[in-house]
């Protein structure tokens, strides 16, 4: 990818004049000067001394223009003119900045990063300006082959997977796969799209493919995208991989006691049911609703602690314990939608330390939330199963092939 300069201003309109160098500034050709334009920057940085720093705490924007050399009142006129392309008060502690200066200290150019991607450029000279660039980034499609020896964490990081693969793999596997009951020879062969900005990993935007072996059973999740704005994800059957019901109602962590008859309490000691799964996870860690429903109760349940209670439909509700406090407009009769956030892992009631104790009734009895079945939601629409079926087979047939051998488009017309 080229780089892309996003925005170059006219000053004279609003910030004074071209952002870019003239002529006259130097005394050379015009062709001279495009050659010897730095391609990020935009401008010639070889007769400049560059110099980077970071911001610091107690900084501003125009005290890293005077600590570059502006004054005072040139610090303003230049945040002044260049207010409506970059809003200086934005800046953030500890992001990285450049200041390009004339062999008389004078400030000539400085780039503020935005993030690992993009910069704004400020030209520190009349007429002032403001431009933003990007560097290159570079996509490529790559695939991991990952069998579960210690945990599917450490064993994506063993094969030099990047970690946010993990989580998108947990999102769109959360209808089906326990991945806080993974076993040892688990297996999941992945085929992802992976962007890097200078070597760095900026994004795992899309999975491509994805296979899940479980004790000799296969779970395949394929990206097809019919286009309609719903769900991109589905079996190889074509049904959705989204379900009424979540596994879990919250991210990655472990369970420290499932559902149980003969349970023996770690604080009373006496053997007791336990019709639940006990998540351990750090207190304030978000809590979901594993489904669509009407929140009927969220108070204070003595040896439950905060109890969010909801009812999903005539059939199933559920209950979320020892949260440490109840999300914003959580209150009874609120309703939520699966996935949103209803509260916080805590320690509340009778509990050894932060966890959450989530149960699930069916007609009214409590039934262990890890074996539960859910419907999925819609199928794929009759029309592009042909087109889909393709898909599915070709990168079943390549999933453990190098990704650079599997064509691809936009998981809609592979």
């Amino acid at each position: 990818m080229s780089i892309a300069v996003l925005a170059a201003v006219a000053m004279a309109a609003g910030c004074g004049g071209n952002t870019r160098e003239k002529d006259g500034d130097t005394g050379l050709e015009e062709t001279s000067i495009e050659d010897r334009r730095d391609p990020l920057w935009g401008f010639v940085t070889d007769s400049l001394e560059m110099k980077e720093g970071k911001v610091r705490r107690g900084d501003f924007f125009a005290t890293i223009l005077m600590r570059g050399g502006l004054s005072a009142q040139e610090a303003y006129n230049l945040s002044d003119a260049c207010d409506s392309i970059f809003d200086v008060r934005s800046i953030r502690i500890g992001n990285t900045y450049r200041t390009w200066t004339s062999f008389q200290d004078s400030l000539e150019y400085l780039a503020y990063d935005i993030d690992r991607i993009r910069s704004v450029v400020f030209r520190c000279r009349e007429p002032y300006g403001a431009y933003y660039v990007e560097r290159p980034i570079l996509a490529e499609t790559k695939s991991v082959d990952v069998t579960i020896e210690s945990s599917l964490w450490n064993d994506m990081l063993a094969a030099d997977a990047p970690p946010v693969l993990i989580l998108t793999l947990s999102d769109i596997y959360a209808w089906t796969v326990d991945f806080f009951g993974l076993q040892k020879g688990d297996r999941f062969q992945v085929v992802y799209d992976e962007k890097t900005c200078e070597g760095e990993v900026v994004a795992v935007d899309t999975v491509r493919y994805a296979l899940f072996t479980s004790r000799g059973q296969e779970y395949p999740a394929i990206m097809f995208n019919q286009g309609d704005g719903g769900n991109i994800y589905w079996n190889e059957k074509g049904e959705s991989m989204r379900k009424a019901f979540l596994k879990a109602p919250l991210h990655y962590s472990r369970i420290s006691s499932g559902f149980s008859y003969a349970r023996r309490h770690p604080i009373t000691r006496r053997v007791q049911p336990h019709t639940g799964v006990d998540y351990a996870a750090p207190k304030g860690t978000p809590v979901v609703t594993i489904g669509d429903g009407v929140v009927t109760s969220a108070k204070n349940e003595g040896a439950g602690g905060n109890v969010i209670r909801i009812k999903h439909n005539s059939v199933y509700s559920t209950a979320y314990l020892h949260l440490s406090k109840f999300a914003s407009g959580i209150s009874a009769g609120k309703r939520v939608k699966q996935g949103d956030v209803i509260g916080y892992v805590g320690s509340t009631g009778r509990s050894t330390g932060p966890h959450l104790d989530f149960r699930v009734w069916k007609n009214g009895s409590p039934i262990n939330p890890l074996k539960m079945q859910s419907p999925p939601a819609e199928p794929l629409k009759e029309e592009n199963m042909a087109a889909f079926s393709e898909v599915a087979a070709r990168y079943h047939s390549h999933v453990s092939e190098p990704a650079d051998s599997i064509a691809h488009g936009d998981g809609s017309g592979i």
